[in-house]
């Protein structure tokens, strides 16, 4: 696990905000798909199967694993992706805690909360 300071994890933030951005965007995409693709699995067991828009669902499922991994190997944990919620490990008192961000919270992180405590225990650096 790769441990953040602040200022390395607000310096990451131009780089993630625009991944966060385009992985609400695919998310809701397959949303949309969601029937369809229920559908085509149901029949596939029947011996049909296929979709209608079928190969641009598998491009977004593969944009949207594609962006979460790049998140994953910058050591960004993703939280919450209709939301742009994301946390960064940092050490504080000698204690691992995350660095909580959003997006629409601006440029620096200004939020922390304990491991277990998740979103509803954040509280301001």
């Amino acid at each position: 696990m790769k441990v953040f300071t602040l200022q390395e994890a607000n310096q990451l933030l131009t780089e993630v905000a625009p991944k966060l951005h385009e992985i609400r965007e695919h998310y809701s995409s397959v949303a949309g798909f969601r029937e369809a693709a229920h559908a085509a699995a149901v029949s596939a067991e029947l011996g049909g199967g296929g979709m209608q828009g079928g190969s641009n669902y598998v491009q977004v499922l593969y944009e949207l694993g594609k962006l979460t991994t790049e998140l994953h190997e910058l050591g960004v944990q993703l939280k919450d992706y209709t939301r742009g919620l994301i946390d960064f490990p940092a050490m504080r008192d000698g204690r691992v805690v995350l660095l909580c961000w959003q997006l629409g919270e601006g440029e620096e992180i200004e939020w922390w909360h304990e491991i277990e405590d998740g979103f509803a225990g954040r509280q301001p650096l």
